[in-house]
């Protein structure tokens, strides 16, 4: 084949050397518009993940980068005037001038041709070649011309940074935080060669705007760098290398996403490589990796359907389906990795401690979980774990091993948890005419002896027209109310659980049939007449809902007061008030099922007005020394809709109105969402809400092992996870959690000893097994 690759960096280069390898009779052609041995920038980042894949491509490529490398395990935290450090991270750094001129060598070397200082406009420039390698970078000018091909999704993020160098010498990644009047600035920091290290300095657009760097050149922005982080230097000035660029060199990052990656164009098949076909923000350092991999992946297709220009297509579509899922994968981690310092001033710099501050820079990305920084760094995390389990008043184990985070305690008003796991509430549709029965009771009960700290029911209905279904549970009379004493008493007498009761009312979504025969589905019969902020319908033949009056919400009102004092007598811990899903109280607050041009509809405010007077009503009534949670969506995944910001609004609004926890769900407002789900999925909106709103936050959403839950708790994100399918298929799966990670402090019921000794010896005996067969 001929081969062309437009663009001189990592992909290209690594590519052409990989082909030319694999069959020295391709022709491939590199043409770079710079000259042979110039390059921008400073030093790149590898892991070992990548070395080892690069070692098993090109051994010699391989080993002369690693000649060069610089390798280090620690990551040092400055912060608030500490320093802090752990090790076991496993990083090189190279820098890139030297890496592009060892991959430029071995191309010659193995008769890859060199084209330099050629300016390449476009791909038809090169009508004779079978394969054309766009590599040419994030300003591709090959994508851009095929726009409409490629579907470029560029988004350009709000924070602004500089890349610089320094002559320092650091001995581990270090990450500077430096607080002005202004705001906070950070600095990423890592050695690449014998004297030479890395100096990214970040911070908002907000802060850069305020200090005037909009209006500094070059040289006054580094002056006022080398000042700001004057301790962390020690004397040492900072380097640009970008003269090249007018102004003052500080850059917004711009994330790219592409929609395909490949194209005919007549004559030759044309496909993205690397920068031009997707970028990964430098706060977890694998735009080069992608870059590598990108090359390693193709060179592997072409292996597997043969190196023929006949099989292109097929090795084309093949190549982007294996490398989509890998770097999307990246791409969500360097997301969360950037985000987490694009609101690190707002939401965490100004009021953790450095202990948990270091804790959540390192689980940032959420690729870095709890039971990983174990491996990494034992002595560090186990110290950690001391430090917060001492400020959340838990006392020591007995064979002094540190308690794991979501096995602290946690107290909200007179309430006291005995861990940080609840069971969520959860619709069984399992009840007649309102009433709990005996499915209800081994239901709970088992799930209370299982271990969590704290169960609820599902969502209780107020009213019989606030029902979901017609096998919803209720509390609208009394022989409800005495029905749940039993539930009650059970968990109280025969367990260590506390029980807490979530109110609601269905809205629109009611006189629906139970899951199994239809979810959302309207009954064909006994069903009953829907209310709701406005006369909406959920589904498109669904019940349309009437607007309701005046008069029905003070009724309504009512019917929550009457159920929140029942649920007092009957002797429930907490209270929940439903806000969430798109029921009644949830289609007040979101703008897409509120149309109201009352006093209720509108602004932020008159959104929440009638939740926040529900809310006032059943605080009003229910015991001082006993919390009340709210529920909210935090995000209704459809345009127009609330926003995790509009959340954090309506947050605050329940926190000053006495809240004592926000419960972080989202969604399932309306059914056109468009929800992107995946492991922890929906910790960020706690995260975001507890954080900046400074209030305590319940995190929910596909958290289903120990190792989640301790990185959500440990790392400040929520105080309290709900955890809802892990315990339906598993009633005791907080006690086989803590048996998994060998904490030896979870109660077991004492009927249940024998069954524990075992089920610690099995995984005892399974955990050495699995160590001999390594």
């Amino acid at each position: 084949m001929k081969i062309v690759c437009i663009g001189g960096g990592p992909a290209g280069l690594y590519f052409a050397l990989l082909m030319k390898k694999q069959n020295p009779e391709h022709h491939v052609t590199v043409v770079e518009r710079n000259r042979p041995y110039d390059t921008f920038g400073w030093g790149v980042v590898f892991s070992d993940a990548t070395m080892q894949s690069m070692r098993k491509w090109d051994p010699e490529t391989a080993a002369t980068i690693e000649d060069a490398f610089n390798h280090w395990d620690d990551i040092e935290l400055v912060f608030k005037g500490r320093k802090i450090r752990t090790t076991g991270h496993g990083f090189v750094g190279i820098g890139r001038k030297k890496m592009l001129n060892i991959l430029q060598d071995r191309c010659v070397e193995l008769g890859v041709e060199l084209v330099f200082e050629r300016e390449v406009t476009g791909d038809e420039e090169f009508p004779d070649a079978d394969l054309i390698i766009s590599s040419d970078g994030v300003n591709s000018r090959v994508r851009n011309k095929y726009a409409d091909i490629f579907q470029p999704d560029m988004v350009v993020r709000p924070n602004r940074f500089i890349w610089l160098g320094t002559t320092k010498a650091f001995d581990a990644f270090t990450f500077d935080f430096q607080r002005t009047e202004h705001g906070w600035f950070q600095a990423h920091i890592y050695r690449f060669d014998d004297n030479t290290s890395t100096f990214i300095v970040e911070t908002t657009d907000e802060v850069f705007q305020a200090h005037g760097l909009d209006k500094m050149d070059q040289d006054q922005s580094i002056a006022f760098c080398e000042k700001l982080f004057a301790e962390t230097l020690d004397g040492h000035s900072l380097m640009t290398n970008a003269r090249h660029m007018r102004g003052s060199a500080w850059l917004n990052f711009g994330r790219l996403i592409c929609g395909k990656w490949s194209h005919f164009n007549g004559n030759s098949h044309v496909v993205l490589m690397g920068d031009s076909a997707h970028t990964a923000h430098f706060a977890i350092g694998s735009g080069t990796k992608l870059a590598i991999d990108d090359a390693i992946e193709l060179t592997n297709q072409f292996n597997i359907a043969g190196h023929d220009a006949r099989n292109i297509p097929a090795v084309l579509e093949a190549y982007e389906e294996v490398r989509r899922v890998d770097v999307a994968r990246i791409q969500n981690a360097a997301r969360n990795a950037m985000e987490w310092f694009e609101v690190v001033g707002t939401r965490y710099a100004d009021t953790l401690e450095p202990e948990q501050f270091m804790y959540s820079m390192l689980t940032r990305s959420q690729r870095i979980s709890h039971e990983n920084l174990r491996l990494r760094d034992k002595d560090w995390l186990e110290g950690y774990e001391r430090w917060f389990a001492e400020r959340a008043g838990a006392p020591a184990q007995p064979n002094g091993k540190p308690i794991p985070p979501m096995f602290t305690p946690y107290r909200a008003r007179g309430l006291t948890l005995a861990n940080r796991v609840i069971v969520s509430p959860m619709a069984m549709y399992s009840a007649k005419d309102g009433m709990p029965n005996d499915f209800h009771l081994v239901h709970l009960g088992s799930r209370a002896m299982g271990g969590a700290s704290l169960v609820f029911p599902e969502m209780i209905c107020v009213s019989p027209d606030a029902r979901i279904t017609p096998g919803c549970l209720g509390l609208w009379n009394e022989e409800q109310k005495e029905g749940y004493r039993r539930l009650v008493d059970f968990v109280h007498n025969d367990t260590p659980a506390k029980i807490g009761i979530q109110l609601g009312h269905a809205g629109r979504k009611g006189a629906t049939k139970v899951a199994w025969e239809g979810t959302d589905q309207p009954v064909e019969q006994g069903g009953w007449p829907l209310i709701s902020a406005s006369a909406i319908p959920y589904l498109p033949h669904s019940d349309v809902p009437r607007a309701a009056t005046k008069e029905d919400l003070e009724r309504i009102k009512a019917d929550f007061v009457q159920a929140a004092k029942w649920a007092d007598e009957v002797g429930f811990d907490i209270l929940e008030l439903h806000c969430a899903h798109g029921y009644l109280l949830s289609a007040f607050l979101s703008p897409l099922t509120n149309h109201r041009d009352d006093e209720y509809g509108g602004d932020h405010a008159a959104r929440a007005r009638y939740p926040l007077e529900v809310f006032h009503a059943i605080r009003a009534v229910w015991p001082e020394d006993k919390p009340i949670s709210v529920r909210l969506s935090t995000n209704d995944w459809y345009e127009g809709g609330n926003t995790p910001e509009d959340a954090a609004i309506f947050a605050a609004m329940f926190k000053e109105a006495g809240a004592d926890l926000i419960d972080c769900s989202s969604g399932q407002v309306v059914k056109q969402e468009k929800q992107v789900f995946g492991r922890m999925w929906q910790t960020p909106f706690s995260d975001k809400i507890r954080n900046e709103v400074q209030v305590p936050t319940i995190a929910v959403g596909a958290i289903s092992e120990a190792d989640h839950a301790n990185s959500v708790i440990a790392a400040g994100r929520a105080d309290l996870c709900a955890i809802a399918r892990p315990h339906l298929a598993d009633p005791s799966f907080v006690m086989h959690e803590a048996a998994k990670v060998g904490y030896s402090g979870q109660v077991w019921p004492k009927q249940y000893y024998a069954s524990r000794q075992q089920y610690e010896a099995n995984l005892a005996r399974a955990a050495a097994e699995a160590a001999g067969r390594k």
